[in-house]
């Protein structure tokens, strides 16, 4: 430390958040006494904040559609009355992470009042009622980090957003995130807890993948952080958002979404730091059992933000001018994934899913943010520019692409969905391997060249691209699609490829095998209700059976 320029001063480097243009030297400083925080509390969910939690619907109330430098607003409304209900009585004793009440949040969403970390004790007092989020609802006596005395508890929590926030234990990913999108369900699963990357050039469909995911998946909180993309894109999700229904619970999506919007011409070290806020937030609903998913789009402009900081601090810069300690950072935001035992007695299990998209300059996956990201992240699902300009959606390269959690999902597919659909989705891998290769020797000599049995194969193999792989997430009916319907469709395609192959092997025709009636049907599957599949499949595929 440098000598003070008077005495009791200290020389610090400090992080201005805004332009400081307008500071001069001599400026006085007051600090806050502590790092970067978020407020925990109910009032989070349909919020809209800025990467350092700053509510922007109510700034704009007070600035108009443009935030003025140095404003201050809470987080969390403190004119808003909860009903509290206490789940404690007096005399009970309590523990750190324990539900003392709860209060309905929304509809769907009970938000559980937890005591906050390192305060334990006896419950002296506890009340029922309407309070604010600062009003103490009850006093816990006895121990407060580490020293003796009573501890009032509201219903608000401040959390520093670079520590991780603590749980019993970490659990190992067995279950699906279900998506509702066959490429990924079946193809490339994402477990529960764990995290995927989402590479792509221009154009390639990530935010339309990140929104999709953010409306159907089956998560019952989104955080949904949109980190220095274009305003118009987060225009769009601001205005789509509050106008959508959720599809499991009916009610507007909003309810059970956190956005955390700061676009390309907002403060460069608030976009830092906005995916620590939305992992924090998804953090504390993860503690209360809930099974919470973050979307951030796009992980390569809050590396840009981390480059620039990183820049201005005269540091040593890395590879393509990123800071050295990229991948530490990286990793240290995809860890706090996972399923988890929360704390408390009650011993509730939560997780936090990450979806991460990743814009690498010109489609180079060699670059150092999607390489670092790919170190700790379970799942790639990679998008191709090729499959985007034929308006095949969603673009993901299913040979470029995989997923690191199939093992660990076999047993749960097994049981909740059928015995062996983890055969089919082996077939599938090698059914599309083998077209591809089919379809470099089709380039070089032509498809009349191959044999029989490889046209029924790459025939296959495009029913499989064209029926299933495609999907819309406009389509009325198409836009999620059930782990059942995904099965049944494979088992339709798989009937069809094995009776063309028989019928083959007796000597039909192989013009005769392509013109099958059936094959319009395999490709307009998609058009069937979730719930009507499988009646739909088990006539589908008496009538392949019958054409043979």
């Amino acid at each position: 430390m440098r000598s003070a320029p008077f005495e009791g001063a200290a020389i610090v480097i400090l992080q201005v958040y805004e332009d400081t243009g307008g500071l001069y030297p001599g400026e006085r400083v007051t600090t806050y006494g502590k790092p970067l925080t978020v407020e925990l509390g109910p009032g989070l969910l349909s919020g809209i904040f800025d990467g350092i939690q700053r509510p922007l619907t109510l700034i704009k109330e007070e600035t108009g559609d443009f935030i003025k430098r140095g404003i201050h607003v809470n987080a969390l409304d403190r004119t808003r009355k909860w009903r509290f209900t206490p789940m404690l009585k007096s005399g009970e004793r309590a523990g750190e992470g324990d539900t003392i009440g709860t209060v309905e949040e929304t509809p769907k969403i009970i938000h559980k009042i937890k005591i906050p970390q390192g305060v334990s004790g006896v419950v002296e007092e506890i009340r029922e009622g309407e309070f604010g989020v600062e009003d103490v609802v009850a006093i816990v006596g006895g121990n407060k980090i580490g020293r003796t005395g009573v501890s009032p508890v509201n219903m608000m929590q401040e959390w520093s957003v670079r520590s991780p926030r603590p749980y019993k234990k970490k659990l190992p990913p067995d279950t699906p995130f279900i998506t509702g999108q066959r490429v990924f369900d079946m193809l490339f699963p994402l477990a529960e807890g764990g995290a995927a990357v989402v590479p792509g050039g221009f154009g390639t469909g990530k935010t339309v993948i990140e929104q999709s995911l953010a409306k159907f998946a089956m998560a019952d909180i989104i955080v949904y952080v949109g980190c220095g993309e274009r305003g118009n894109e987060m225009t769009e999700v601001l205005t789509d958002f509050p106008n959508l229904t959720d599809p499991v619970s009916g009610l507007p999506l909003m309810s059970r979404t956190i956005l955390v919007i700061n676009t390309s011409n907002m403060p460069v070290a608030a976009r830092e730091a906005s995916i620590f806020t939305g992992i924090t937030m998804a953090e504390y609903y993860r503690d209360m059992g809930y099974r919470v998913a973050m979307m951030v789009d796009s992980t390569s402009r809050w590396a840009e933000a981390l480059r620039e900081i990183s820049s201005r601090m005269e540091e040593m810069p890395g590879e393509e001018g990123y800071p050295p300690y990229l991948a530490t950072r990286l990793g240290n935001f995809y860890e706090r994934a996972g399923k988890v035992t929360c704390l408390g007695r009650d011993e509730k299990r939560g997780s936090v899913t990450i979806i991460s998209a990743i814009s690498p300059p010109g489609g180079d996956f060699s670059e150092p943010v999607t390489q670092a990201s790919l170190r700790a992240a379970g799942a790639l699902w990679a998008l191709d520019t090729d499959l985007a300009y034929r308006r095949h959606f969603p673009a993901v390269n299913w040979i470029r692409s995989f997923s690191l959690y199939t093992a660990g999902l076999k047993d749960w597919l097994s049981v909740n969905v059928y015995q062996d659909v983890n055969g089919l989705r082996k077939r599938l891998m090698s059914l599309l391997q083998k077209v591809e290769e089919l379809k470099e020797v089709v380039q070089l000599v032509g498809l009349d060249a191959l044999q029989d049995s490889d046209r029924v194969t790459v025939d296959a193999g495009n029913i499989i691209v064209e029926g299933f792989l495609r999907q819309s997430m406009f389509h009325a009916l198409d836009s999620f699609c059930s782990f059942e319907k995904q099965y049944w469709m494979l088992r339709c395609i798989f009937e069809y490829y094995d009776g063309a192959l028989k019928s083959l092997g007796k000597g039909v025709d192989i013009e005769k095998i392509l013109d099958n009636p059936c094959r319009i049907r395999l490709l307009r599957m998609n058009d069937c209700r979730n719930e009507d599949m499988k009646k739909e499949a088990e006539i589908l595929i008496k009538e392949i059976g019958a054409t043979w």
